[in-house]
């Protein structure tokens, strides 16, 4: 066949590049808005303040087309439970969803971080003492973080995150933050 008959002169036929096309397409139609969001990044960092414990934590947790396995380490050490100090591994996810979230109001500063991480029995605590706290928490499993973004309301930081269609968001204006997580998605 030559190019006139239906070859790309490559050796990949009309047919073949179409539907190689078709499909790519399809992927980003069809992928959510957090990845989206992520995807096209060359490295996906974190700016992070901690609330209660005062420490901060810049870091690149993906690169090179990979998550970074020593960041990770780092976030999650960061995002522990700050009452217990206990670690658990952080759902790569979760800081997708965080870089996207902070991303939206232009990554100026650091994101605040309320409360990541929480223990089993600091979870069972808090649950104990407000209604806000779920029994089965996505704190407890490393898939839910509390935040604030600095100079930015609530409600337009939970509309920011819902609207990335990635997980459950709570906004909780008296508390001042927005809880995210990687769970179903759903809204409160």
């Amino acid at each position: 066949m030559d190019v006139a008959e239906g070859e790309m002169g490559t050796g990949v036929s009309r047919r073949g590049f179409l539907a190689t096309g078709l499909g790519a397409a399809a992927t980003l139609l069809l992928a959510s808005p957090l990845e989206a969001a992520v995807r096209r990044l060359p490295e996906r960092s974190l700016n992070l303040y901690n609330t209660h414990t005062g420490e901060w934590l810049k870091t690149v947790y993906w690169a090179n087309g990979r998550y970074q396995s020593k960041s990770i380490a780092q976030a999650s050490r960061f995002l522990r439970d700050h009452r217990s100090g206990a670690v658990h591994a952080i759902d790569p996810k979760l800081l997708d969803l965080m870089t996207a979230v902070h991303r939206r109001f232009g990554s100026k500063g650091a994101l605040h971080i309320i409360s990541g991480y929480r223990s089993p029995q600091t979870n069972a605590m808090l649950a104990s003492t407000s209604d806000g706290v779920a029994h089965q928490s996505l704190h407890v499993q490393g898939r839910a973080v509390d935040i604030r973004i600095p100079g930015y309301g609530v409600r337009t930081v939970g509309r920011a995150a819902a609207s990335l269609k990635a997980g459950g968001v709570g906004m909780y204006p008296a508390s001042d933050f927005v809880h995210i997580d990687t769970g179903r998605v759903r809204y409160w």
